[in-house]
């Protein structure tokens, strides 16, 4: 009796980059590099939750299927920034020999713009002697942080915020598969409150979820611990229109109930300053007063004091002094 194949073999097995999310064109070229069994060193560059780590791994899983482990090394730059770590644990991967069916080992290095100058110019090193065995991912949040030298040896792919449409789209799929309901406010605040970030995305959402599969756009602000836009502007508006006191109690309100830190009600302020309806020359002073506040309170001055100096600096620029 004639054996026939079965259809779920490697040529048609589905590749591990497609579940990657609103990077079409990096995972089309990341395919080609897959089909033909080789690959440059490369940066992957872009704010973060955006699929960096995603794609590297999904590249090295299509690439080495059941060998990944022979031929795939992960590093967080971040937790391993010194020489010691680039002339020890890479450099010895690097000169072992691959065992999985690409001949090409990878090394990915997640947060390399971590790195200190040193390691790196170590790393430029390890880069140019293994180059025939051996390639690097270099993952960063900031791609000018890397040495020249390292950027010449690389391709670079910078990787595009998120469109709203990908994020809906993914946010169904896990719905769907995990069977939740979700209304169409809570999907905008979820979007909101994530900020382009697929990963504080999904945490916020299974965060959600463990409080009730129905969740609403109140559960959403509540777990990511944010203010709705309207909050923000109504201080804003307030101060704006010369009302210390009760802009001042806006403020409380979204210290207190909503718990939130410094920092992140100064980027919710600038989020929503740039599309108040007031003097373009007000608007301006507001966001420079924004930038200045959130200066000295990363340089250790009091909260408290920083956030209602920005509203009486506000009222002051809202009277035209």
């Amino acid at each position: 009796m004639q054996v026939l194949d079965l259809p779920w073999t490697e040529k048609y097995r589905p590749s591990c980059l497609d579940d990657v999310i609103g990077q079409p064109l990096i995972v089309e070229r990341l395919k080609s590099f897959v089909g033909r069994g080789n690959f440059p060193s490369m940066i992957f560059a872009g704010s973060a939750g955006i699929g960096k780590t995603t794609c590297a791994i999904a590249m090295a899983k299509d690439l080495y299927k059941d060998r990944l482990g022979s031929a795939f090394k992960e590093l967080n730059a971040s937790d391993s920034r010194g020489i010691d770590v680039i002339r020890g644990e890479v450099k010895e991967f690097a000169r072992i020999i691959s065992l999985a069916n690409i001949p090409i080992k990878m090394i990915f290095l997640d947060e390399a713009d971590s790195l200190t100058s040193e390691a790196q110019h170590a790393l430029r090193r390890t880069m140019e002697r293994f180059s025939a065995e051996t390639r690097f991912i270099l993952s960063a949040n900031y791609a000018s942080k890397i040495i020249e030298p390292i950027q010449s040896r690389c391709v670079v792919f910078r990787f595009k915020p998120l469109r709203e449409e990908d994020m809906k789209k993914y946010i169904r799929r896990v719905v769907d598969g995990e069977q939740l309901k979700i209304d169409d406010k809570a999907v905008d605040a979820l979007i909101y409150v994530a900020d382009g970030d697929l990963r504080k995305l999904t945490n916020i959402l299974q965060s959600a979820a463990m409080q009730s599969t129905e969740i609403t756009e109140a559960s959403i602000y509540d777990v990511a611990s944010k203010a709705r836009p309207r909050e923000v502007v109504t201080m804003l508006r307030y101060a704006v229109g010369g009302e210390f006191n009760r802009a001042r109690e806006e403020l409380d309100n979204l210290m207190i109930r909503h718990g939130m830190e410094a920092e992140d009600l100064l980027l919710q302020c600038y989020r929503e300053a740039s599309n108040m309806d007031v003097d373009e020359r007000v608007k301006m002073n507001i966001i420079k007063e924004i930038g200045e506040c959130n200066f000295r309170i990363v340089e250790g001055a009091n909260e408290r004091i920083q956030l209602e100096a920005l509203i009486a600096a506000i009222i002051l620029f809202g009277k035209g002094k």
